[in-house]
C-alpha cells in the first residue's frame, strides 16, 4: 500500500499550493536544504499496478464473473514473481477455456517454481480441453508416475472435470490398470467408482475383482464388489460378497447396513434385522431396525428396541430422541412420546418433524389449544422455509377439521392458499372443510379447481362425486367421477362408500348396501357406518339397522352424522 500512502502525500502538497497566494517573479530562490521537496513520486498507472489488478480479479470472483477474474490475474501475472499469482492465472484461463492465456500461464508459474505433480495435473486439464489426449495422457502419466501420495487422488480429479466422458474414460482405462495402481486398496475403489461413473462398467468390474483378489482381507473392497453385483441384478452375488465382507469387519456399521438393506429389499426382513440387532450400533442401525420392526408389525421387536434405546448412555438417547418418540407413539405410549419430541434439540434435522408430531399428540389429549398455539409457533419460526411452513399451516388446519371446528379450519386453509395459491393439498383440505361445513357450492368450486390443477387426481375425483351424491344433485356426473375412482382403486373402503351412498341417491338400494357393508367391513369407519345404518333402515330393516347404529356408537359415542341421522330417521 506505499504508493497509496505516498500519492495522498503529494495530493496534501498539491493542495497546499493550489491554496497559496500567487506573488509576482522575484529572485531565484535558494537551494532548499530538504533533499524531500526535490522527490518526484512516481505512480504506476493502472494497467501496471500489481495491487490494482490482483483486487479487480477478487472483486470479479465474488461477482462469479470468471473471464473478468482471469484477465486481471493474467495481467498480475505478468507484474508479480509470485508463483501463487501465476497459478491462480493458470486455473481461471483453463476454467475460461482461453487456451493461449492458459498456456502463457503454465510458462509462467513452472519458470516460477510450481511443484511437478501440480504442472502436470494442470497441462493435462489443459490439454483435455482442447482435445488433445495424446498430451493429456503424457501429463497424467508423469503425476501418476510421480509416487506422491496424492498422485491418484489428483488423477481423478483431472478425469472427473472433463467435459468429454468417452475420452475420460479412455484415459482412465489406459492409466489406471492393476499393472499401475499402487499397493493402497482406496485407489482401486476410487478407480473403480470412477469407472462405473463414467460408464465404463465393465471396466468397473474388472478393477473391483482383480482388487478382491489382491486386498484379500479389506471388507470395503468387497462391500463395493457386491453393490455393483447388486446394481446388475445379481442379488445372490452380492449376498454372497457381502457376507465375506461382514465376515472380515464383523463390527464394521456401515457393511451391516448396506448388508441389511439388500436383505430388506429382498424381502428378508427377519434375516436383515437378525444382522442389524448385534454388533455396534449407531442412528443409522436403530432407525433401520426400527422401520423393520414396524414393516413387520413386530410389536416385540419394536418394544424391545424401545427399552434398549431407553437404557442407552444419555448421549445416544439425545441422539434418537426423535426415534424414541416414534417409537413410544408405535406403542401408544402417547405421554412418552410427547416426551422425547420434547428432547429433540432445535438443530436436530428432526426438529421440525418433532414439533409437527407433539401438536398431533397433544390435540389426541385434548390440549387442542396447546396444538393450534405451537403450530402457530412454528409458523413464526419457519417463516422463511416455504415448504415447513406450508406443513405447519395445513396440520393447523387439519386439526381444527378433526375438531369439526369447520369455520377455524377453513379460515386456516384459506390463510395458507393466500401466500401458496394453488396448493393441491391445501384445495383439497378446505374443500372437505367446506363440504362438512354445509357450504356444498364453494366445496364444489374447490374440489372443480383441484381436478383443472391435477385432472387424473383419484382423490380429488371421489370428493367431488361424493360431495355431490350426499348433495343430492348433479347425478350423473357424479356417478362418472366416483366410477372413474373406482376403475383406479377397486376396493378402496372410502370409494366404495362414496359409491353405495351415490346408488342410495339413486334408489338402488340393494347395490347400495352391498357396497356400504363392503367398505364397513374393511374399516370400520363410524361414518360409513352410519350410511350403511341409514340405507337398511329405509330397506325396511331396521334391526340390522340398530346394530350398526350401536357398533358406530361404541366407535364413536359423540359421532355428529349418526346424531342428526337418528333424529331424522325416527324423529
Amino acid at each position: 500500500m506505499r504508493h497509496f500512502t505516498a500519492a495522498a502525500t503529494l495530493m496534501l502538497g498539491l493542495a497546499a499550493c493550489a491554496q497559496a497566494p500567487l506573488k509576482p517573479a522575484a529572485r531565484p530562490a535558494p537551494a532548499s536544504s530538504q533533499p524531500l521537496a526535490r522527490m518526484v513520486v512516481a505512480t504506476p498507472d493502472e494497467q501496471h499496478d500489481l495491487l490494482a489488478q490482483l483486487m479487480a480479479g477478487e472483486m470479479a470472483l465474488g461477482h462469479s464473473d470468471l473471464p473478468t477474474a482471469a484477465l486481471h490475474y493474467g495481467k498480475a501475472m505478468a507484474l508479480s514473481d509470485d508463483p501463487a499469482v501465476a497459478e491462480r492465472a493458470a486455473m481461471l484461463a483453463i476454467a475460461v477455456r482461453d487456451d493461449a492465456a492458459a498456456g502463457r500461464a503454465l510458462d509462467r508459474w513452472q519458470a516460477l517454481g510450481a511443484k511437478p505433480t501440480t504442472m502436470a495435473m494442470a497441462r493435462a486439464q489443459l490439454a483435455l480441453n482442447r482435445g488433445d489426449t495424446p498430451a493429456a495422457q503424457r501429463q497424467l502419466e508423469i503425476l501418476t508416475g510421480s509416487h506422491d501420495k496424492n498422485a491418484w487422488r489428483e488423477f481423478g480429479q483431472v478425469l472427473l472435470g472433463a467435459r468429454d466422458q468417452a475420452q475420460a474414460g479412455q484415459l482412465l482405462e489406459a492409466l489406471a490398470t492393476p499393472q499401475r495402481l499402487p499397493a493402497d486398496p482406496q485407489a482401486w475403489l476410487a478407480m473403480s467408482e470412477l469407472g462405473d461413473k463414467l460408464g465404463r462398467h465393465a471396466y468397473a468390474q474388472r478393477i473391483a475383482n482383480a482388487a478382491m483378489a489382491r486386498f484379500r482381507n479389506n471388507a470395503e473392497v468387497y462391500a463395493w464388489a457386491a453393490q455393483m453385483k447388486a446394481r446388475n441384478g445379481d442379488a445372490k452375488g452380492a449376498r454372497e460378497l457381502l457376507q465375506q465382507a461382514i465376515a472380515r469387519a464383523p463390527d464394521n456399521v456401515h457393511l451391516r447396513l448396506v448388508y441389511a438393506s439388500l436383505l430388506s429389499e429382498a424381502g428378508d426382513y427377519a434375516a436383515a434385522a437378525k444382522l442389524l440387532d448385534r454388533g455396534p450400533q449407531n442412528a443409522d442401525t436403530y432407525q433401520l431396525r426400527a422401520a423393520l420392526a414396524a414393516h413387520n408389525k413386530d410389536d416385540k421387536a419394536l418394544a424391545a428396541l424401545y427399552r434398549q434405546l431407553q437404557q442407552a448412555a444419555p448421549a445416544v438417547r439425545e441422539q434418537n430422541a426423535f426415534l424414541l418418540g416414534q417409537l413410544a407413539e408405535m406403542q401408544h405410549r402417547d405421554a412418552e412420546a410427547l416426551a422425547w419430541y420434547g428432547q429433540v434439540g432445535d438443530d436436530d434435522p428432526h426438529a421440525f418433524d418433532a414439533d409437527l408430531r407433539s401438536a398431533v399428540l397433544l390435540q389426541a389429549q385434548g390440549k387442542s389449544a396447546a396444538a393450534h398455539e405451537l403450530l402457530g409457533q412454528m409458523q413464526l419460526d419457519y417463516l422463511d422455509q416455504p415448504a415447513q411452513l406450508r406443513q405447519a399451516w395445513q396440520l393447523d388446519a387439519e386439526l381444527y377439521l378433526r375438531e369439526q371446528n369447520y369455520v377455524q379450519a377453513i379460515n386456516a386453509f384459506t390463510r395458507a392458499l393466500q401466500v401458496v395459491p394453488n396448493d393441491a393439498g391445501l384445495l383439497y383440505g378446505r374443500g372437505l372443510a367446506y363440504a362438512e361445513a354445509g357450504e356444498t357450492d364453494l366445496a364444489v368450486k374447490d374440489f372443480r379447481s383441484l381436478l383443472k390443477l391435477k385432472p387424473n387426481d383419484i382423490d380429488a375425483s371421489n370428493a367431488l362425486g361424493y360431495t355431490l351424491a350426499d348433495a343430492n344433485r348433479d347425478l350423473p356426473e357424479a356417478e362418472q367421477l366416483i366410477a372413474k375412482a373406482r376403475a383406479a382403486r377397486p376396493n378402496d373402503p372410502a370409494i366404495d362408500d362414496s359409491w353405495g351412498w351415490l346408488q342410495y341417491r339413486l334408489g338402488h338400494l340393494d347395490q347400495a348396501v352391498q357396497s356400504l357393508r363392503s367398505a364397513w367391513q374393511a374399516g370400520k369407519d363410524a361414518d360409513v357406518g352410519v350410511h350403511l345404518g341409514e340405507v337398511l333402515w329405509k330397506q325396511g330393516d331396521r334391526q340390522d339397522a340398530q346394530r350398526v347404529f350401536d357398533q358406530v356408537r361404541k366407535l364413536d359415542p359423540h359421532n355428529a352424522s349418526l346424531q342428526s341421522t337418528l333424529k331424522r330417521l325416527n324423529p
